[in-house]
């Protein structure tokens, strides 16, 4: 893994970040906050991103290249969405991770670290603190609706596949 320092709020990078449909969402003031908070983390093919049971506190942003998600060795999904997040179950509820990530090809994140809220700036006040947070939670929201949705369609699937096996060794 490559990684960057630490990125600063300046006009071309939130320029950039504002290129990224899930953070246009954002104003200006709180892609800043999100910049200082984050680093560009560029993987190899196969390197491993999120490794199952870890307790990091990093929320990736898909910026290019793909990544593939397993769970006790069972592939899970791939994503090759601009802009899609993952990791973010364990800032939500705080258990260990609950899947691997691997880069597949070359593969670059925003990463964020979600336990450096130091680095966001002590002259905001305590609600622009948590409208940032909420505007976060938000995007998660958003993202494990969509993907309970299409969880719910493949156990339905699967619930149908077995009723007709069992069917036919009646």
């Amino acid at each position: 893994m490559i990684e960057s320092r630490y990125l600063q709020d300046t006009v071309e990078n939130i320029k950039k970040l504002m290129t990224i449909s899930t953070l246009s969402h954002f104003e200006t003031k709180n892609l800043g906050k999100l910049l200082r908070l984050s680093k560009i983390r560029e993987y190899e093919d196969g390197e491993i991103i999120i490794k199952e049971g870890d307790m990091d506190m990093w929320i990736y942003f898909l910026l290019g290249g793909k990544i593939r998600i397993t769970r006790e060795g069972e592939e899970i999904a791939t994503i090759d969405k601009k802009g899609e997040i993952f990791g973010e179950m364990r800032v939500i509820d705080s258990l260990s991770r609950s899947a691997s990530v691997y880069a597949v090809g070359k593969t670059a994140c925003l990463a964020v670290d979600t336990s450096a809220k130091q680095k966001l700036s002590s002259g905001d006040s305590r609600d622009e603190r948590l409208d940032f947070l909420l505007l976060l939670y938000g995007i998660f929201s958003e993202f494990m609706s969509i993907r309970l949705r299409l969880t719910n369609e493949e156990l339905v699937k699967a619930k149908k596949e077995v009723k007709k096996l069992k069917q036919k060794i009646k």
